[in-house]
């Protein structure tokens, strides 16, 4: 007799054709597949040119792996990448067509995402069999953008064991703040240097260098300090060295250096905009601030730095926070469901 059961779907071996962009959107496809590759999920990327986004017809199309049954890709990548005969998993990192995204865009910025942009993510997304955003905001921002509906939201994941606390019960003196991450407007950097004044020397600021080097725009006070461009285990001291993550972004879809900071035990300082307050519970894990006030930021850095017991308090709960609604394994969890439930969908024939 036959067996009444419908066969199982085969177990999820997934391709990543991904354009090499240098940002956090790298990360989190490198991260991706090196979790899946360690849970014995085949999983394997394909690494575009930059050109691939603004010129994709210079860029040959590369072949799936022949033992792939599903494609994974940044909703940014054209479909001309995108095989036809397996289903496509889509990931929205953020939407640039956001209108509070606006007054950071010069002239050039807003016709590329209008006119090229944003045609390109509505063919992908059109073909994809689960649309996925990082933030409830990016899936709204999307959802209004592109007026589609049935966006899930899996947030961004961080390796807890890796990005971990380091063991102290006392914050440094002069109390240490940190920046990390790109030096554009839409990031607030032109409020580090007012905030900093404000703080004087009973406090410091280390950040990171802009991978352009735009960081070399802004006059910084002497209070603070450029640790260079930093990665691996350096990024990681310098998140357990800090007393608080400094981040008053205006926009962000979900900011990975926020997730890290926490998982590494650091309050976060953070505007009320956007993504933020889905990451950074207020007077909690961290502290957040009406978005562009300067008094409020400094403010939540004198509450933290005169108050041990509070700072003491947040280092252990950004810390539990990050274990768990945002690691590593929550987020490889997540999407090997939606593999699963997709190739059980899927036509036989794949």
């Amino acid at each position: 007799m036959k067996d009444p059961r419908p066969p199982s779907p085969p177990q999820p071996a997934v391709w990543f054709p991904a354009v090499r962009a240098g940002s956090g959107t790298d990360v989190f496809t490198e991260r991706l597949a090196e979790g899946l590759n360690a849970r014995g999920i085949r999983a394997q990327i394909t690494w575009l040119p930059l050109r691939a986004e603004y010129a994709p017809w210079t860029v040959p199309k590369p072949k799936p792996p022949a033992w792939a049954n599903i494609v994974h890709a940044n909703s940014w990548l054209h479909p001309r990448f995108l095989p036809r005969d397996l289903p496509l998993i889509t990931t929205l990192h953020f939407c640039v067509h956001d209108p509070a995204l606006a007054p950071y865009k010069r002239l050039a910025q807003r016709l590329y995402h209008a006119v090229w942009i944003k045609q390109v993510e509505a063919s992908h997304l059109a073909r994809a069999a689960c649309i996925v955003a990082v933030s409830r905001y990016t899936a709204q921002a999307a959802q209004r953008a592109f007026g589609i509906e049935g966006i899930q939201v899996i947030y961004n994941g961080v390796d807890t064991t890796r990005f971990h606390p380091a063991t102290r019960q006392e914050p440094n003196r002069p109390f240490r703040l940190l920046y990390v991450g790109n030096w554009s407007t839409r990031k607030g950097v032109d409020l580090l240097a007012p905030i900093m004044e404000q703080l004087g020397n009973d406090f410091e600021l280390l950040y990171t260098a802009d991978r352009n080097r735009a960081h070399e725009r802004f006059a910084l006070p002497p209070n603070s300090r450029c640790l260079g461009r930093l990665s691996g285990e350096a990024l990681i001291t310098a998140y357990q060295q800090a007393d608080a993550l400094l981040f008053p972004s205006r926009l962000e879809g979900l900011p990975l250096t926020v997730l890290e900071a926490q998982s590494c035990g650091l309050p976060v300082i953070a505007a009320r905009s956007s993504s933020l307050p889905e990451v950074v519970k207020d007077d909690a894990t961290g502290l957040s601030c009406p978005q562009d006030d300067i008094h409020a930021f400094v403010s939540a850095a004198r509450k933290l730095a005169n108050n041990t017991d509070f700072w003491r308090r947040m280092h252990v709960a950004a810390r539990e926070r990050a274990e768990t609604v945002f690691s590593l394994g929550m987020m490889l969890d997540r999407y090997m469901e939606i593999y699963r439930s997709v190739l059980a969908d899927a036509p036989t024939a794949l």
